[in-house]
């Protein structure tokens, strides 16, 4: 399983990490709207990404395949990060305003907002599972004109802050709880209507 899913899950950050970056250049509704391209690429190739995974995982067993898949979709986002620091540095500032932002509302307001990223990223890809990719393209500009937290897209952004920043137990805090409201938010469906078959 490892051999199969880790490579896919660092292949997903990196994805992910090419949305970030046209959102941080582009920013506003083109940028949202771009930074779909990613989650496309995500599941045309059945990559494996934590907010895409989440969502589907049986109820014993699969935590040690999303665990993997978490790590390495932080593991991709490292890589890509690493990268635009040292090629793309104008996206560094953008990066530490979206960081900022996060550290300001703090762990709880940040846990709510990645509930409702969670819910449209599952929402999604139900949709693009049974070949309907429209909901795609519309769900990623939703969730971050919504100003909702995407756990994999922030380790991206986070990464190209400073290292006192980036190592900060405040924002490993948050970054836990965007992880976590994922999570919810990937559930929320199938916990509230229980006999949907998934």
């Amino acid at each position: 399983m490892f051999k199969d899913c880790f490579p896919k899950s660092i292949l997903a950050g990196i994805c992910i990490s090419i949305g970030c970056v046209v959102n941080l250049r582009t920013g506003g509704v083109a940028g949202a709207v771009l930074f779909a391209f990613g989650l496309i690429t995500v599941v045309y190739y059945g990559l494996k990404l934590y907010t895409g995974t989440a969502g589907f995982i049986r109820r014993h067993g699969d935590w040690g395949m999303l665990a993997t898949v978490l790590l390495g979709n932080i593991l991709g986002c490292l890589v890509s990060a690493s990268v635009i620091r040292y090629a793309q540095p104008d996206c560094l500032e953008p990066a530490m305003a979206i960081t900022s932002s996060r550290l300001e509302k703090g762990a709880v307001p940040c846990f709510l907002l990645a509930i409702g990223c969670g819910f449209i990223m599952t929402t999604a890809v139900h949709f693009a599972r049974s070949g309907k990719m429209l909901p795609l393209l519309l769900g990623v500009p939703v969730f971050i004109l919504c100003g909702f937290t995407h756990s994999i897209a922030d380790a991206f952004y986070f990464m190209l802050v400073p290292s006192d920043m980036l190592f900060s137990l405040s924002l490993l805090v948050v970054y836990v709880s965007e992880v976590i409201g994922n999570f919810v938010g990937c559930n929320l469906y199938r916990w509230v209507v229980r006999d949907n078959g998934i």
